[in-house]
């Protein structure tokens, strides 16, 4: 009797349907990148944070101006974070407090070294490398919502550069738009912290058709408690 015959070899499995997307050369477009929201802010250790609302009349002491920021701010972002239209990044100092707990749940970079000019400028040019409009703003603007943002924004759709005022004479948010990059010396030699602020903040954008956006207030002294956090227009 002759041997039987070998069996057949097993059918290969059957390939599973290619996914929405996939099994093909051509990949789905990715849409261009959402704006971004950069805010800055410092942990709230008392001490190292709002100095000078916790001195002089009226003031709230070290522990009392921690707090009132922490709170502050988190209201802020409570408001701004949630955005579909942007991306809300946190700029954090000291650099070692990246992983702090008493900073809102939110994406985090360091601003680094340098003065207050030198960090604002770097973070608005990493930013705008990304190829999309970049805004800069401070946690302690009481006032800002999401038409704020959106109408910086807006802005920036007709301008090349948004800054916003502040009530002392200096601004709240600052933004820039691509192509091109952010000028060499970007906020180089603002006298911070007085009314020239905005002004000198304008003429290192030289050349740049500039927007304002609207006017709030920021929290610096005790006295700016009791002031409203949106300008009367």
């Amino acid at each position: 009797a002759g041997r039987p015959p070998p069996p057949a070899p097993p059918r290969p499995p059957c390939a599973p349907a290619p996914r929405p997307g996939q099994g093909g050369r051509r990949r789905a477009r990715r849409g261009p990148r959402r704006p971004l929201l950069i805010v800055m802010l410092k942990e709230p250790r008392p001490g190292r944070v709002k100095t000078r609302l916790a001195r002089g009349p009226g003031g709230l002491g070290p522990v009392g101006a921690a707090w009132w920021f922490r709170h502050a701010s988190a209201a802020v972002l409570r408001r701004l974070a949630p955005d579909p239209r942007w991306e809300t990044v946190l700029a954090v100092a000291p650099d070692v407090a990246l992983g702090s707990r008493a900073l809102a749940p939110l994406p985090r970079i360091p601003q680094g070294r340098g003065d207050l000019g030198a960090r604002m400028a770097r973070l608005l040019r990493a930013g705008l490398a990304r190829g999309a409009p970049v805004l800069l703003m401070g946690a302690d603007i009481p006032g800002a919502g999401r038409p704020e943002i959106a109408a910086a924004l807006a802005a920036l759709r007709r301008r090349d550069a948004v800054l916003a005022p502040a009530t002392d004479g200096g601004f709240w948010l600052a933004g820039l738009r691509p192509p091109g990059a952010a000028p060499a010396a970007l906020f180089g030699g603002c006298r911070w912290s007085t009314p020239h602020a905005l002004a000198d903040a304008a003429r290192t954008l030289a050349g740049r058709r500039i927007a304002h956006g609207p006017i709030l207030a920021d929290v610096d002294d005790p006295s700016d408690l009791a002031r409203p956090a949106r300008a009367r227009t």
